[in-house]
């Protein structure tokens, strides 16, 4: 594992033993708050812990314009202890909604609370009908969430539908011995969910032989909006001993692109054979924490915010190089638009090489 990644992941598991349903501790001190097991205390420990750390509520303000204390105010007018479980749990999803946050979620017995807006809102600009054409019937499985083959024009097309689980290094050294003559890759990372960050990073340490910075990461320090650490340089290393690849890349995103996929857009993007291709992604760019109310609800939340290598947010996402979008009359003939411009990009650049 890269050793900035493994940083992140060792930071944010001290953070996880802090986050405690009756009280937390901030430089040593502790500040304890019990809550009782009400609708009135329960909304009060859910809006407290978001309070005191969730890491966007200044860059929510200002892009969605969410203040949180009057967040507060509004909703505290709907919370009464003659509430049923099922009417609380969906005023208090309500409220954490208003973050429009995919990595915010509030999960009971009854449901899992998301809000969905940063894919829902947007064109889907993905036919996965038009994906599988491509692919055709002999594509190979490099692993689970992992399909690729070479087109027709000598370009390589790896499909990664989640970063659930890691193509293995044994893996990823047969894909590229396969595509070895191939004039490109294209990585379709359309509608990709996220999953791990050790295995986006996997992935994206095939395409470097240099280390590069990708992105910076600063963490909370204590329960103001604003106490942050300083900010932690996050750098990609080539794989070691291992194949990789130095020729065009195009990498094709949507706004179904989340959380490690976006992590994979803005760290793929910070490398000088890459072009991100399509639609900028959903975002998600803080890492999630999660924490309990006195009633056993769950609440996840992005405690960490990450900036890409030139130090913009990427909670709301990652814009491509060359913005791209599905045509009807192309899906209509069975093309996809995303595919043949990536494939075009590449074979110019293979002329003009």
């Amino acid at each position: 594992m890269n050793r900035n990644l493994r940083n992140r992941i060792c930071v944010l598991a001290a953070l996880f033993m802090m986050l405690l349903p009756a009280g937390c501790s901030w430089n040593g001190e502790t500040r304890s708050r019990e809550y009782t097991n009400t609708p009135k205390g329960n909304f009060m420990a859910l809006w407290t812990i978001m309070d005191e750390h969730y890491c966007f509520f200044d860059f929510k303000k200002e892009t969605l314009g969410v203040d949180w204390d009057e967040v507060k105010v509004r909703y505290a007018a709907s919370i009464s202890d003659d509430l049923s479980d099922r009417s609380l749990f969906e005023i208090l999803c309500k409220m954490i909604g208003e973050l429009r946050d995919g990595h915010v979620n509030l999960t009971s017995q009854y449901d899992y609370g998301r809000n969905w807006s940063w894919k829902t809102d947007h064109p889907a600009n993905f036919s996965k009908d038009l994906q599988d054409k491509y692919l055709g019937t002999d594509y190979i499985i490099g692993g689970n969430g992992y399909s690729y083959r070479v087109l027709d024009d000598n370009i390589g097309y790896l499909v990664v539908e989640s970063f659930e689980s890691a193509m293995s290094d044994n893996r990823l050294n047969i894909m590229f011995n396969n595509m070895a003559l191939c004039n490109g890759i294209i990585i379709d990372i359309r509608d990709n969910g996220g999953g791990q960050l050790t295995a986006s990073e996997s992935l994206a340490s095939r395409f470097t032989e240099k280390k590069v910075t990708v992105s910076y990461t600063c963490y909370k320090t204590g329960p103001g909006h604003n106490d942050f650490s300083k900010l932690y340089k996050n750098e990609l290393s080539p794989a070691e001993y291992d194949l990789r690849w130095i020729k065009p890349v195009v990498v094709l995103t949507n706004r179904g692109c989340f959380s490690s996929a976006n992590d994979f857009a803005f760290t793929m993007k910070a490398l000088d054979n890459v072009t991100l291709m399509g639609d900028t992604t959903g975002g998600g760019g803080g890492m999630p924490m999660s924490s309990e109310l006195p009633n056993g609800w769950v609440v996840r939340f992005s405690s960490a915010p990450t900036f890409d290598a030139d130090m913009n947010h990427v909670e709301a996402g990652v814009a491509p190089h060359i913005r791209v979008d599905m045509k009807d009359e192309d899906i209509r003939a069975g093309v996809d638009t995303y595919i043949e411009s990536a494939r075009a990009y590449i074979n110019d650049k293979l002329k003009n090489f």
